[in-house]
């Protein structure tokens, strides 16, 4: 695997787009070509050089690119958007939409990420060491798809609006999350490690949450139906289970509703 650094030496006014920042883009060209490559400062479009030293080249392909952002990219949005294939190193803070319908490959933001990162996702694995803002995982706004794929893992807290619309994948929280988690979930799972503020799985046909900590405001439309011990991201925990929301129609498997799963750590 080839790696192409680019530091930041030239930060924007205003924010960069940065969607072409991928494995899939840089593959197969040399750093002066990868410094030609377009981003957007606003309406005003420029090359990825005004703003970034490049060293090194791209691999053949993108299964064979990695990219190491270096300096401080909270004006920098939308790296590794729709990358298929390849790694993306950030070496610190990243702005909104990271890793957003991201197919495959691997992001690694080493410190915090702002909001609708990995949102449509569909493969991959985007790693955040510290918090994410708000929409981790979710649907874009008035879209009805969220989340259909991959891993998702944050070592801190997230936002409001997880996982809205998932249908599929997993996300990992190692810390507190916000209100309204899963909110019209069709699939996907996800695992809260601290504590949850309240709203956890309204409108939720289908899917799985598992909560260690406490929730604030537990929803009336979930039922305690018993108890499970399940083996939960590499660790066995029992769990109080509880199926819902019973306030919404469910589909129907040789004959049973099929509910959606709230599992809360005893």
């Amino acid at each position: 695997m080839k790696t192409v650094t680019i530091t930041l030496a030239n930060p924007p006014e205003l924010y960069l787009e940065g969607q072409n920042i991928t494995p899939d883009n840089f593959a197969g060209k040399k750093a002066a070509e990868i410094a030609s490559i377009d981003v957007w400062e606003g309406k005003m479009k420029s090359p990825l050089g005004n703003y970034f030293t490049v060293e090194g080249d791209g691999g053949a392909t993108a299964a064979e690119t990695k990219i190491v952002l270096r300096g401080d990219c909270t004006r920098v949005k939308r790296i590794g958007q729709q990358m298929t294939a390849g790694e993306i190193v950030i070496e610190g803070n990243a702005d909104m939409y990271i890793g957003g319908w991201m197919k495959g490959g691997k992001i690694h933001v080493k410190g915090d990420a702002d909001s609708f990162c990995g949102i449509g996702m569909e493969g991959g694995e985007l790693i955040i060491d510290g918090n994410a803002g708000h929409h981790l995982g979710s649907s874009p706004r008035g879209e009805w798809r969220g989340m259909q794929g991959g891993l998702i893992r944050v070592g801190g807290d997230v936002g409001n609006d997880t996982a809205t619309f998932i249908n599929g994948g997993t996300i990992v929280i190692g810390g507190d999350a916000d209100i309204h988690v899963s909110t019209h979930g069709e699939g996907g799972t996800v695992i809260i490690k601290g504590n949850a503020k309240g709203r956890v799985g309204g409108q939720m046909v289908k899917g799985n949450i598992y909560v260690y900590g406490t929730i604030e405001n537990p929803l009336p439309g979930f039922q305690l139906v018993g108890e499970v011990e399940q083996e939960v991201d590499g660790e066995t925990s029992r769990f109080a289970h509880h199926i819902g929301d019973l306030g919404e129609r469910h589909p129907v498997s040789r004959g049973k509703a099929v509910y959606a799963n709230l599992y809360t750590r005893i």
